[in-house]
């Protein structure tokens, strides 16, 4: 690295977390700041919840046409979440890094480990809330699962919360402190680039 001018690498930045945390919540508050990433679109077979759009909050498609795409190798990474597939595009964050643009991707707890194993030198970092109360609370308020299903997801929630060790960061997600939130992950990236043995990432 040049000391009188660096060049940072383009960076691989995971955003996860259990369901409820706020992961769609963030990344909307760092499109509406005007941070300069790329944030991947995730792609799922599930169909769309109330306001949700097309090519924004998720690539919506089929499940054969999911399946096609696996069969094709055009995912990064995909997984079964509560019986629904959702996977990350190689080409769009591959088109992204080569251009020299940091990516930004949300992703589950699994998903984050297989982008771990697929490119170590990813910037993984758990979004996390005060409290199993509250998260409880703010999926309660979703009001999009039956009892059953939210238990499914508490259940899981506290499965993910064990596999912190695997993450390079926590973040703790507070309610009403969505921008305190944003600015603690663009801190966190600012410090990444400021690194002497920068990350390499390689896909």
């Amino acid at each position: 690295m040049d000391p009188y001018n660096p060049v940072p690498n383009p960076l691989l930045v995971v955003i996860s977390g259990p369901s409820g945390v706020g992961k769609d919540a963030t990344l909307n508050r760092m499109k509406e700041m005007g941070y300069p990433f790329s944030f991947v679109v995730t792609t799922t077979d599930r169909p769309p919840r109330p306001n949700e759009i097309n090519g924004v909050d998720y690539f919506f498609v089929s499940t054969a046409e999911f399946e096609r795409m696996i069969q094709d190798g055009e995912l990064l990474e995909y997984a079964v979440v509560y019986g629904q597939y959702k996977g990350v595009s190689k080409a769009q964050v591959r088109r992204a890094l080569d251009s020299g643009q940091d990516v930004v991707m949300r992703l589950d707890v699994q998903g984050a480990a297989t982008i771990r194993r697929l490119a170590p030198e990813a910037v993984l970092i758990f979004l996390s809330c005060e409290s199993e109360e509250e998260l409880t609370a703010r999926l309660r308020a979703r009001r999009t699962e039956s009892e059953e299903a939210l238990r499914a997801r508490l259940a899981l929630a506290r499965q993910e919360m064990e596999r912190l060790p695997e993450f390079d960061y926590i973040v703790i997600n507070r309610t009403d402190r969505l921008d305190e939130t944003v600015e603690t992950i663009g801190a966190i990236i600012t410090a990444e680039k400021c690194r002497v043995r920068q990350r390499e990432i390689a896909l």
